[in-house]
C-alpha cells in the first residue's frame, strides 16, 4: 500500500490517521490536504471533518538499488551494496560473490548496470542524480590501468610523431585518460565520434 486517504477532526490528525495506516514518518511521506474541514457551530452542528490523501514519498535511490539487487539475484548473484551519498551524486558499492559476473569484460556489465541503475533513480527524481557503481574497487584498479595506458601510448604517440587512437570508453574513463595526460608538455587528447562509439585520440604536440 503507497497511498490512503484518511479523515479526521483536523488536518493534522488525518494526517496521523493516514501515517499510521502506511506505517511511515512524515519525512517519508507526500501530503495533499483534500479539505481542511470545519469545526462546526459550537463545535458539533454543520461540522466537516478534513480530508487528506498521502502517500509514501518514493526514494529513487532506493529504487535504483532495489532493481541493482534484483538484477543480480536473476543473475545468481547474492550481493549486498553499499551506499554513499554526497548531494545528489550516490556512489553504490556492491560486494558479495561472483562479482566477476557483475564487472564483466572491461567493465562493461558494471558500465551497463550503472546506466540502467541512473535511469531508474531518475526516472522517480525531482532532480537530476549522479550514480556511480562500483564493485571490489573496480574503479580504482580501473583507473590506475588506463592512467598506465595513457602514458604508455603518450610516449608512442610522441615517438612515431603519429596520433594514437584508443578504443571507445564511457565519459568518465575518458576523463581519466585527459587527466592523466593533461599536463603533458609531448602530447594533447581530445574526443572524436559520437556515443556510445567516442573516443580519445592522443597526439603529438
Amino acid at each position: 500500500m503507497r497511498e490512503v486517504e484518511a479523515t479526521g477532526q483536523t488536518v493534522e490528525e488525518a494526517i496521523e490517521s493516514a501515517l499510521s495506516q502506511l506505517k511511515i514518518t512524515k519525512e517519508e511521506a507526500e501530503i495533499n490536504i483534500i479539505d481542511q474541514g470545519k469545526k462546526g457551530f459550537l463545535g458539533l452542528f454543520g461540522a466537516k471533518p478534513a480530508v487528506v490523501s498521502v502517500k509514501k514519498a518514493i526514494d529513487p535511490v532506493n529504487e535504483a538499488k532495489e532493481f541493482l539487487l534484483s538484477v543480480a539475484r536473476e543473475m545468481g548473484v547474492e550481493a549486498s551494496i553499499e551506499v554513499t551519498r554526497d548531494g545528489r551524486e550516490v556512489e553504490f558499492n556492491i560486494s558479495g560473490e561472483k562479482m566477476a559476473l557483475l564487472i564483466g569484460k572491461r567493465g562493461q556489465t558494471l558500465n551497463a548496470l550503472q546506466h540502467l541503475a541512473q535511469l531508474i533513480a531518475n526516472k522517480v527524481s525531482g532532480q537530476f542524480i549522479t550514480i556511480l557503481l562500483d564493485a571490489e574497487n573496480y574503479r580504482e584498479r580501473r583507473k590506475q590501468t588506463l592512467t598506465t595506458l595513457a602514458e604508455r601510448l603518450a610516449e608512442k604517440a610522441a615517438r612515431t610523431n603519429r596520433p594514437v587512437s584508443l578504443e571507445p570508453m564511457p565519459s568518465y574513463e575518458r576523463k581519466v585518460i585527459h587527466s592523466a595526460l593533461v599536463g603533458s608538455k609531448m602530447v594533447e587528447t581530445h574526443s572524436e565520434g559520437k556515443e556510445p562509439n567516442r573516443y580519445i585520440v592522443i597526439a603529438p604536440k
